[in-house]
């Protein structure tokens, strides 16, 4: 599909970061501090990563209509990779392997495509921050942006 008539002709890259506080062991909704970075850079039509600069914490895209999916998630990955067993890696804590271990089955980098200035994102779908240690953290969210920009 063409870009609209409206947007130039060629392809910009621009950059951004988003920080967070984190809280424990969470899932933070960030779709709409992504959407104001945005409109702010006037990003149109093109492509948004999302990449998470940590190893003990974690993107996903999920439902973003019934709260209870993000406890269920959280959930589930504390029963797939729990605190309570015995892991070499244990230097920072017991929280520590249990959270690389979610964050290796979740994702640190998203792609979502920009059309008309916001994520096409589905009806039902949110972007989400995971926080997988057991205690608050800074966390930092870099943004690349290719494709259209409105002048």
């Amino acid at each position: 599909m063409p870009p609209p008539a409206n947007l130039p002709s060629g392809f910009e890259v621009l950059h951004g970061t988003l920080e967070f506080r984190s809280a424990p062991k969470s899932s933070r909704p960030i779709s709409s501090e992504i959407s104001n970075w945005l409109r702010s850079s006037g990003a149109m039509s093109g492509t948004l990563t999302v990449f998470c600069q940590h190893t003990s914490a974690s993107l996903t895209i999920q439902e973003n209509y019934d709260p209870t999916v993000q406890e269920d998630l959280l959930r589930y990955l504390d029963d797939i990779a729990p605190e309570n067993r015995y892991y070499e890696h244990s230097l920072e804590g017991p929280d520590d392997m249990p959270a690389h271990l979610k964050t290796l089955l979740t994702s640190v980098s998203l792609t979502i495509p920009v059309q008309s200035g916001a994520m096409a994102l589905g009806q039902w779908q949110g972007v989400y921050l995971l926080e997988h240690r057991a205690h608050s953290h800074s966390r930092r969210l870099h943004l690349t942006f290719t494709g259209f920009v409105k002048k």
